[in-house]
């Protein structure tokens, strides 16, 4: 996936979840954040972000903060749309017949249902998409805060499985050169029984590593072999 009109600036601070002050140019600007998450490890002052100004009337801000070089010099992409835009265009090159995108399931909106038909024979497949954004000692984790929606959706899966769909419950990792994501216990504990029993029952846990840029995001590394 692309972004038009990238701009870098320095961060400055978030006084809530929806706006950030940084300096472009050495102008103090607001802009929106374009992930409610709390990124505290990322957002620091002084930090190198990006920003993307879409050319959209009626908004209260000029620009969307997307991105955000980490001390480490990771390149991260903190847009919370990024991960299932990049998931439906890669999905769309994997072979499948349809794919489905805001799925209803259960008490749930599950992210996709794709099908992929043989003959008469056509298989369903759920994907529950998170995206990673939080890194230490190079090894990516989930979810950076607490997430009961997360978890119900695990639980979702586990229940889909029994009725013969294939389940998959894809991280999408929002920073180069991180192969693993590993739940992040400390923080919520009950995503992260969630996650073990959801492997146990048959939900597949699929990595996509991305690359990163300024303007882009691209995954990598994966072929329609994982759904095979």
């Amino acid at each position: 996936m692309k972004y038009d009109n990238i701009t870098s600036a320095l961060f400055i601070d978030r006084p809530n979840h929806f706006i950030a002050n940084v300096s472009v140019n050495g102008i103090a600007e607001t802009v929106h954040v374009k992930n409610t998450g709390r990124c505290k490890e990322l957002l620091l002052p002084g930090a190198e972000v990006y920003l993307t100004e879409p050319d959209s009337k009626g908004r209260k801000t000029r620009y969307d903060l997307i991105a955000v070089r980490k001390d480490n010099g990771l390149l991260i992409n903190i847009d919370s749309q990024a991960p299932n835009k990049v998931v439906s265009e890669w999905l769309n090159t994997q072979g499948f017949t349809k794919v489905i995108p805001e799925y209803t399931y259960g008490n749930s909106r599950i992210d996709f249902c794709m099908e992929r038909s043989f003959g008469i024979t056509t298989e369903k497949y759920l994907m529950e998409v998170k995206g990673c954004t939080l890194e230490r000692d190079g090894i990516g984790y989930f979810p950076d805060a607490p997430t009961q929606r997360g978890t119900k959706h695990l639980r979702e899966l586990i229940k889909a499985v029994h009725e013969g769909y294939h389940t998959y419950a894809a991280f999408v990792i929002l920073m180069d050169n991180i192969t693993e994501v590993r739940p992040n216990t400390d923080t919520d504990p009950e995503f992260a029984a969630a996650f073990e029993e959801a492997k146990r029952m048959g939900v597949r846990i699929l990595l996509l590593p991305c690359h990163v840029e300024p303007d882009s995001l691209t995954i990598i590394s994966k072929t329609n072999e994982v759904f095979v």
